[in-house]
């Protein structure tokens, strides 16, 4: 490669990454968004005629609806991601989140539709899940197939970045509109805004996109003629066992992230009587962390091995997460903001290798569908199931102790799972 070459391939691999992290704010911002009005607005509102531990159940499966659905759009998008390109399917999934999230601020509530309300809620989730299952081997795939091997871990953690600045803006806008008005306002009109606010985002997002390149590899994919026409048929046949492996890694992650980022709000209003607002922030302040973190956790697997690293964030997450309750229990508020810190620490040490560690397990002509299906499904067995099996924990045994067990268990699955991948297997470029 010319120095002429190694420039523009360096420009170009900038500009992958700012849309890979830009694309998955704007998706991880919509997601969450949903997930923290599910904890804390969508019971009293599109589930007002029961009881509020029930409300809250109900609610919480609406969420799992998204996580149900992910899948599905992990294998429609990645069929179309490894056929025609990674970038026009990017640009599709945002489109189709921006408008399903638009939709849920107008939608009217169980007052005015009864429970209309909610069966339209899950509808809309499910296609926020699709979006979701499309964006994110998308957005790891630009980043990564553009950069240099030495570097994968590093720019792939930029995508995963997506989501703790989505969970700053989703907080944050919820947060701004909880104190800007009163209560009644606020369950009125006020959590609306966020959601129709979703426009400003997406428009954003589509410029940055619009002036990306497609991944070099996909590119020598198609000029060597090795694009496969059924890329879930070959992941089947061919990478069942590193979708299933890719599945169990997440567990130790995405069911500890989902119980102290989203059920924690339920937890902390419900059962502490903490303040909503509150709880918002210490969550976002959590998230800021998160941005240095992510990073230095994939460019620590650069230099030391993904597996060393996850593992490291494994054992971490598992043992915090009965700290992490007890300082809850204080009520004090400067403890439960410094445990969550914490906990977004050694849970980001999980989270930002695993981006570049699950690509690199799976051939470029079907990458986008096997990384994307893998990743997903974890979201039906672990992240959707969390925040109600946690919920129903409290309900039946009225401890946190055993919502911490639950996410303690999580950890082992992906401890045990660690032996089967590969660390750094090859290199990207590979056709």
């Amino acid at each position: 490669m010319t120095e002429l070459d190694e420039r523009v391939r360096r420009r170009y691999f900038v500009r992958a990454v700012v849309a890979s992290t830009v694309g998955t704010t704007v998706e991880w911002y919509d997601f969450y968004l949903y997930g923290a009005a599910a904890a804390l607005i969508f019971p009293r509102l599109f589930f007002s005629n029961l009881e509020p531990a029930v409300g809250a159940i109900l609610s919480y499966l609406t969420f799992f609806a998204g996580f149900a659905a992910r899948p599905l759009g992990a294998a429609l998008f990645g069929h179309w991601g490894d056929r025609i390109g990674r970038k026009a399917l990017l640009v599709a999934t945002m489109l189709l989140m921006g408008v399903s999230t638009m939709v849920v601020g107008l939608l009217p509530t169980y007052e005015r539709i009864g429970m209309w309300g909610a069966v339209a809620l899950t509808v809309l989730r499910a296609t926020q899940g699709i979006a979701v299952g499309g964006e994110w081997s998308g957005s790891v795939l630009m980043a990564g197939e553009w950069a240099q091997p030495g570097r994968r871990g590093f720019a792939t953690s930029f995508a995963q970045m997506g989501s703790p600045f989505g969970t700053i803006l989703a907080n944050g806008a919820l947060s701004i509109m909880n104190a800007s008005v009163d209560e009644a306002a606020f369950f009125d009109w006020g959590w609306r805004v966020p959601f129709l606010a979703s426009i400003v985002l997406i428009l954003i997002g589509l410029w940055v996109r619009l002036g990306t390149l497609e991944s070099p590899v996909f590119s020598a994919l198609k000029a060597e003629r090795k694009i496969v026409r059924a890329p879930i048929v070959e992941v089947l046949k061919g990478n069942w066992r590193e979708v299933l492996m890719t599945m169990l890694l997440r567990t130790g992650q995405l069911a500890p992230f989902y119980i102290t980022t989203t059920y924690i709000l339920t937890y902390g209003t419900q059962a502490l009587g903490l303040d909503r607002g509150a709880l918002l922030d210490a969550v976002s302040i959590r998230a800021v962390g998160s941005l240095a973190v992510l990073p230095l956790a994939g460019h620590l697997s650069d230099r030391f091995g993904r597996k060393r690293i996850i593992g490291i964030g494994c054992i971490g997450t598992g043992l915090w997460v009965f700290v992490l309750f007890a300082l809850m229990n204080t009520r004090s508020a400067p403890l439960i903001v410094a445990g969550l810190f914490v906990d977004g620490i050694l849970q980001d040490l999980q989270y930002g290798p695993q981006a570049a560690m699950i690509a690199e397990n799976f051939p470029a002509s079907r990458r986008y569908t096997g990384s994307g299906l893998g990743y997903h499904l974890a979201a039906i067995t672990a992240g959707g199931p969390a925040p109600a099996v946690s919920a129903y924990l409290f309900l039946i045994f009225q401890s946190s102790t055993a919502i911490a067990t639950y996410a303690f268990v999580a950890t082992l699955v992906s401890l045990a799972t660690l032996p089967f991948l590969k660390d750094q297997a090859g290199t990207l470029d590979k056709v």
